[in-house]
């Protein structure tokens, strides 16, 4: 890897930069010679002017062309007068001398008579600069122009005056330029060069069995950016030396921590000795164990047994639960007659779905019992029964009675909630229930109605609420309340929300019941409670329901309902009654 000298590439930065500002320097101070070369030549050319003017005016007013000639000549001699050209009144070129090519660049001038000034002229191309002046004879009081003359100077006298001092400025950059370098690489060379490779030779010889014989030492008094590195790198060996001394000590602690390892291990050589003896002893007692599970097996049979008379029982349970669901539907048709009971005979169909369900699950398990009891018997009779596939069936028959009892109890308390809603919703009596529970009875057996849907029902209300009411009439104005949410209010949804609100105020309950439906317009909300008004006509509703609702809370619970609505922001019911 090629090394890059930090001094040359600092230094080389910093004699670029020096260079550049020299360059930009003198050639601003050529310019400035320049332009002011060419101010004194312009001057000097006015100064001809007025010198020669009143004599070449007389010559050319009494057309003496041979004098007009000579001073011409005379004029074109002088050194900084690069061409002269002399015209008459008419503009017409009476004499035209020195550099022909860049005089005949100028056309003649128009000058101001009256104030008798002159105009400055000027070609880039050329090179050239100068001015045309009129020639004006005063004749009677009266000034008249006889023509005009144009005197042109040239950039090469400009440079001619200024060329000692171009090189002069030259030679001064150069030589200011050469004794900086020298003295730059002078400087770089004893402050940054000789100690950095001083401190490079040390660090090389750097010795990792002898560390502290490889420290820096420079001599140097400055307290520079050398001597923090020289004392930093110091400080590193000090570190150096001190993690020597703690990895020997960690070694030592190694070699003590082995030798303790070589006696573990002997002791545990002798441990093994002792664990071999007491495996014989441990062989008779498995013996005996082998006698314990034979015993064992006796109970096994005694438990299979048992779960046959199990699996009876349980026969008859879902026999009867046969029978009730036959009841159900019995109870469907019966109240199907009038439609005050049509939810609660939807209702019960549902249920019944619902129930069949579990039940049949239950019927499953307990045939899968009864073939894996067919299947260990007959592995007992052959005497062929493993203790691994004894483990297997008590295993599985366990399962199995886990899934025949959470299945039989989510249909019992199916059946539970629905014959409680039933029994309240054919029954006038007034009995004291817990409204938040009996409110969340009336929820789950609509559960099956609401099932594949993201519906939700929030109830907010107090769990020790106890009132005196007709459980019945209650009842059906939830459910009627929560069909027709579903019905209508959530048509083409499938994530409804519901909120139920309840709170006592002075042994008056109120009921706030709102859904996040589509609402009512003002005229279907003016005829919400009309008897037989429906928007479902064509889909077989009667318009009953909240009709149903209205009688309920006023005959029955001695109540009031209101409603409110808007079209696209739900539908809200509020309904108070007495304690009875």
């Amino acid at each position: 890897m090629v090394t890059t000298s930090i001094s040359r590439k600092l230094l080389s930065r910093v004699l670029s930069l020096y260079f550049v500002l020299t360059f930009i320097v003198t050639g601003v101070q050529i310019i400035a010679e320049y332009y002011n070369a060419k101010s004194n030549i312009n001057s000097e050319l006015l100064t001809l002017e007025k010198t020669f003017s009143g004599s070449l005016t007389r010559a050319v007013w009494e057309l003496n062309t041979d004098q007009v000639n000579d001073i011409a000549s005379g004029l074109v001699a002088i050194p900084m007068i690069r061409s002269i050209v002399i015209s008459n009144e008419n503009d017409e070129v009476i004499v035209q001398m020195g550099d022909l090519k860049s005089a005949t660049a100028y056309s003649t001038k128009q000058v101001d008579t009256e104030n008798e000034s002159y105009v400055n002229v000027e070609s880039f191309s050329q090179g050239t600069f100068g001015h045309t002046f009129p020639l004006i004879f005063e004749f009677s009081g009266r000034n008249t122009k006889v023509g005009s003359v144009t005197l042109l100077s040239s950039n090469q006298v400009i440079f001619n005056r200024i060329e000692i001092g171009i090189y002069f400025l030259i030679g001064n950059a150069m030589l200011k330029t050469a004794a900086l370098i020298m003295l730059f690489s002078i400087a770089f060379n004893s402050l940054l060069t000789t100690p950095l490779s001083a401190l490079t030779d040390q660090i090389r010889r750097f010795d990792i069995d002898d560390p502290e014989s490889s420290k820096i030492n420079s001599q140097s008094i400055e307290n520079n950016e050398l001597k923090v590195l020289e004392t930093a790198y110091n400080n590193l060996i000090d570190q150096l030396v001190l993690y020597k001394e703690e990895l020997a000590d960690a070694q030592e602690q190694i070699l003590q921590s082995n030798q303790k390892l070589d006696e573990h291990n002997l002791m545990l050589e002798q441990e093994v000795a002792k664990k071999a003896s007491s495996l014989s002893s441990n062989m008779l007692k498995m013996e005996l164990q082998q006698r314990d599970l034979i015993e064992q097996q006796k109970q096994l049979e005694d438990e299979n047994e048992r779960r046959k008379r199990t699996e009876q029982r349980l026969l008859r349970t879902n026999k009867e639960l046969t029978d009730s669901i036959e009841e159900l539907n019995k109870a469907q048709e019966r109240l199907l007659d009038a439609e005050k009971m049509a939810t609660l005979g939807n209702l019960a169909a549902e249920v019944s779905h619902e129930v069949n369900t579990p039940v049949g699950i239950s019927i499953t398990s307990a045939s899968y019992l009864s073939d894996m009891l067919d299947e260990i018997n007959r592995k007992i009779e052959d005497e062929s029964l493993t203790k691994e596939e004894t483990s297997d069936y008590c295993s599985n028959a366990q399962q199995s009675i886990d899934l025949l009892t959470k299945n039989l109890k989510r249909a019992s308390d199916l059946i539970a909630s629905f014959k409680q809603v039933a029994v309240d919703q054919t029954s006038n009596k007034i009995r004291e229930i817990n409204l938040k529970h009996y409110i969340d009875e009336v929820v789950h057996s609509l559960q099956p109605r609401l099932k594949g849907t993201k519906h939700q029902i929030n109830v907010n209300c107090s769990n020790n609420l106890n009132i005196s009411t007709h459980a019945g009439a209650l009842s059906q104005i939830f459910t009627n309340l929560i069909m027709n949410s579903v019905i209508h209010g959530f048509e083409g949804r499938n994530d409804g929300q519901i909120d139920i609100d309840v709170e006592i105020e002075n042994e008056r309950i109120k009921i706030e019941y709102q859904d996040d439906g589509h609402g009512v317009s003002q005229e279907q909300l003016n005829h919400l409670f009309d008897p037989f008004y429906t928007t479902k006509e064509s889909q077989g509703g009667s318009g009953l329901g909240t009709h149903i609702i209205q009688n309920l809370v006023i005959d029955n619970l001695n109540g009031q309902i209101s409603a409110s609505s808007e079209e696209g922001k739900g539908l809200r019911y509020h309904i108070e009654f007495n304690n009875m």
